[in-house]
């Protein structure tokens, strides 16, 4: 995979053009722009503007998609961590989608409880993402050490797996409740792709 996306392209228009003129009051500024844009300008500037586009390139190789979910982690996490972290805005978010102690309703709230329940979303879609490229995961539900050997069964020409090692025992309410985490981050995600904005 190789992707190259460039930045925005700022819009260039008469009221940009005429705040570039130096040592004059904004409002010289203003009455240079309204000139402007009742001019010829306006027209070139409307045509420059559709003519210049943001660079993106991607290619795509065929081992990309070979675990697509794990793939594209590896872009999206790094992604939203940086969201995160220059995010200017919020946007609404459900009361069923955070703890009791986010909802709306709560009379402990203050003034900033629309960007603790983005932050709140952000950060179990963050942790889903994390999980997705940590392939460790489920070791700490194993509990003891493993020791399996092939064992055949009695009267069949069959052999089957087998723990030896009977302290050896695996949590499998505790993976039960990781993985409904998990699905809920990127239950998140989907339902949120559009809230992911600087």
């Amino acid at each position: 995979m190789k992707v190259y996306i460039g930045p925005y392209k700022s819009w260039l228009g008469p009221y940009q053009i005429s705040d570039r003129i130096p040592f004059i009051s904004e409002d010289t500024a203003d009455k240079i722009g309204n000139w402007l844009s009742n001019s010829w300008l306006q027209t070139a500037c409307d045509w420059i503007n559709d003519k210049r586009d943001r660079t993106i390139k991607v290619r795509i190789d065929n081992y990309d998609t070979w675990s697509m979910d794990n793939t594209l982690a590896h872009i999206i996490l790094p992604m939203l961590k940086q969201l995160k972290e220059t995010k200017h805005g919020s946007p609404l978010v459900d009361d069923e989608d955070v703890p009791t102690r986010l909802r709306h309703g709560n009379p402990n709230k203050d003034d900033n409880w629309v960007h603790y329940k983005w932050d709140y979303v952000l950060d179990e879609i963050i942790w889903a993402f994390e999980q997705e490229l940590d392939d460790s995961w489920e070791d700490q539900f194993h509990h003891g050490e493993s020791n399996i050997e092939w064992v055949n069964i009695p009267g069949t020409e069959f052999s089957e797996l087998r723990q030896k090692n009977k302290d050896y025992w695996i949590d499998g309410d505790g993976i039960s409740k990781y993985n409904k985490r998990i699905d809920n981050g990127f239950r998140l995600f989907g339902k949120y792709y559009r809230g992911l904005w600087e």
